[in-house]
């Protein structure tokens, strides 16, 4: 059965081509298994939610006519606004159009919510573009820059909410322009495209715009929503849509609701997030968190941007995923939300996700991967940009960097990206491999930031590993560091900044298991070499009397075929490797939308011997004792490069099967 949608019928019907339903939302209450939803141009104003489930051979499909065209948006337009003074008007909203949700009521928060003022879900824009909330209406009259803002002068654009009586009633400072002359718009609605109930799975969206939704802050403690989600379901395909302005999180991959277990942290306050997020997992294991009920969504081609906390958020709920061919850029600059949940993709128990040929920029941080990175492979994506602009006060999280692994015992392949911002990898975890990449950046808290923050007492974060490409949990453990792989990547040392060099100076936290500003392997320093490290290991060691220092001490690093320029530097146990001593450039240009690698480092490459990579020379992870594999459990030949290309029987170091590829598009 095909249901057409139409927003410009003339009144709803029944669904038929000639007599289309004006809402989505008519349509996805009647879909059923092998159904497709056709949604012609124009904008819905509804919060979607499919009652029935597809199935993995008659999925249900929505899809846009025409791409991008179709558009479902969390808002309403404001009109009648009332000058107050100079650039400052009001208008009154009658509380009746929220229902049960009133997002200018309803305060951002949750677990590891860390912003110093109070938001609230809703948000005020101006001709599509999100201003600023400040807590009174003096602070609309006379706005200030935002210190720690990227866009210094969007942040001008003031407004502030009250309640009276039964409306709520807005201020904003429009900068000279007409509010009822141009657009604007606030938030209503909590989601766009999201199921009420869990289980609805083998859901198709296909080619939608979809904006502006009043999402809360969605920690791995709490039920994770999204502007756009399958709610704890299986099978969903999330395609060619444009994903932006989400108040919290764009897309949620996300945990259901546990009521018992629910921000439990900061509501009940006895245990802490690290025990409760443990907890979280143990119940979810026990309710029916499985390969077989849980994930396996495809999110691709999807345009993901401007949303305050995360373009793509999960917890347990992305499992065995795939994200793929997505740009993703834009998320938390306006910096009014803080804390440890923020990033281009931010998700726990990435078990068996590959997320591959994406692009990321201008993010906080580009990608998060926290807790159970099992399985997970990053790869052939393009990450820049993704640190504070000069000038912005930013310090603690707010230092982004491309990639931040943490507190998993992996294994986490990282293998074929080009990492470019000024912090590659913040890596407080174990279990990695590093291959052919091209490292522009450092690596900052390597052997720290594992902890939780006990200054008197010893606080180690125990972390679970699972069964081998399953979700059943096979034990926990604190992290030790180490167990990290590093072969055929280039390091190209960039010049420090030097505010970012005062702002971490001041902090007292510019050493090696700090932000480090060297490029390279340097802070693997002092870790064991493989020989070293197993050859303590032998009947006589598991005598008590010996000690149990041993097993609680790094695990090794492995190395190889590694360059370094412009003054990065290895660890020093670093072997076949070369450092060139001539200066070389780099540089992402961007035109017309494209992105190319300016560098003239491939004319100084040196030869150096090398060896294809394999799942036969990484070896396993330590803790879950599981092979750098493909998540169906076969082997893994790095014998293709950046753009899919063969390599040869000794490839070139870095991304690229050769240096021609340099100035070729790369996203």
């Amino acid at each position: 059965m095909i249901y057409y949608v139409s927003a410009s019928a003339r009144r709803s019907g029944d669904g038929s081509k000639e007599h289309p339903f004006q809402t989505i939302t008519e349509a996805a209450k009647l879909a059923l298994p092998g159904d497709e939803v056709l949604v012609a141009p124009g904008i819905y104003r509804e919060n979607v939610s499919p009652v029935h489930a597809g199935t993995p051979d008659a999925r249900i499909t929505y899809r846009s006519i025409e791409p991008l065209k179709a558009v479902i948006t969390g808002a309403e337009p404001v009109k009648e606004w009332k000058r107050e003074e100079g650039d400052v008007w009001s208008a009154r909203v009658p509380n009746g159009l929220f229902g049960c949700y009133n997002p200018y009521t309803t305060c951002v928060k949750g677990d590891w919510y860390m912003a110093k003022n109070p938001v609230h879900t809703g948000e005020v824009y101006l001709n599509g573009k999100a201003m600023y909330e400040v807590l009174s209406l003096d602070e609309v009259k006379n706005p200030v820059k935002s210190e720690a803002s990227w866009d210094p002068e969007g942040s001008m654009y003031k407004w502030y909410t009250t309640q009276e009586g039964d409306y709520t009633v807005l201020y904003a400072n429009f900068r000279g322009a007409d509010p009822n002359q141009e657009s604007v718009e606030i938030n209503v609605r909590r989601n766009c495209f999201y199921p009420q109930k869990e289980g609805v799975g083998y859901i198709t969206l296909s080619g939608f715009t979809i904006k502006q939704a009043a999402t809360n802050w969605a920690p791995p403690t709490a039920y994770q929503e999204g502007m756009v989600g399958p709610h704890w379901s299986k099978g969903w395909i999330i395609e060619d849509c444009e994903i932006s302005d989400s108040r919290c999180s764009g897309i949620s991959l996300g945990k259901y609701l546990q009521p018992e277990n629910d921000n439990k942290w900061t509501t009940r306050f006895l245990k802490d997030g690290t025990q409760t997020e443990r907890d979280a997992i143990c119940q979810a294991q026990r309710e029916g968190w499985t390969k077989e009920n849980i994930g396996s969504h495809i999110i691709r081609r999807c345009n993901i941007h401007d949303c305050g906390q995360t373009g793509i958020v999960g917890h347990l709920g992305g499992v065995f995923s795939i994200i793929e061919d997505n740009h993703i850029h834009h998320i938390n600059n306006k910096q009014d939300l803080a804390g440890a949940e923020i990033g281009g993709i931010k998700m726990h128990a990435a078990i068996d996700v590959i997320i591959r040929r994406n692009h990321f920029h201008h993010c906080t941080r580009g990608l998060w991967l926290d807790w159970q990175a099992q399985g997970t492979r990053v790869t052939q994506n393009l990450f820049d940009h993704n640190f504070p602009p000069e000038g912005v006060k930013a310090f603690g999280l707010s230092l982004g960097e491309d990639i931040f692994v943490e507190v998993s015992h992996g294994p986490t392949l990282i293998d074929h990206n080009l990492l470019l911002s000024t912090y590659a990898g913040r890596l407080s975890t174990q279990g990695l491999a590093l291959v052919h990449n091209l490292i522009a950046g450092s690596f900052t808290w390597v052997g720290a930031g594992t902890d939780n923050g006990g200054k008197k007492l010893p606080t180690p974060r125990y972390t679970p590993y699972h069964v081998p490409h399953r979700t059943e949990v096979a034990g926990f453990m604190t992290i030790l560091h180490g167990d990290a792989r590093f072969y055929n990547n280039i390091f190209v040392q960039q010049p420090v900044r030097q505010d970012v060099a005062n702002s971490v100076s001041a902090m007292k936290m510019d050493g090696l298991s700090g932000y480090n500003p060297i490029c390279g392997t340097k802070p693997y320093d002092g870790y064991p070499t493989a020989e070293t490290y197993f050859a303590q290991f032998n009947a006589e060691s598991a005598v008590d009397h010996f000690g149990k220092d041993i097993y609680y001490d790094h695990l090794p690093v492995y190395t190889g075929g590694n360059v370094y320029f412009n003054g990065a530097l290895p660890c020093d146990t670093e072997e076949n490797y070369a450092s060139v001593e001539t200066p070389v450039s780099l540089r992402l240009i961007e035109k017309d939308g494209s992105y190319m690698l300016d560098t003239n480092l491939y004319d100084h490459l040196p030869e150096l011997p090398t060896q294809t990579i394999s799942t036969a020379l990484l070896g396993e992870a330590f803790e879950p004792e599981e092979k750098f594999e493909n998540p169906d459990g076969s082997p893994i030949i790095f014998d293709s490069d950046y753009f899919g290309r063969h390599c040869g029987i000794s490839p070139l170091p870095g991304p690229f099967a050769s240096g021609a590829a340099v100035g070729e598009k790369l996203f």
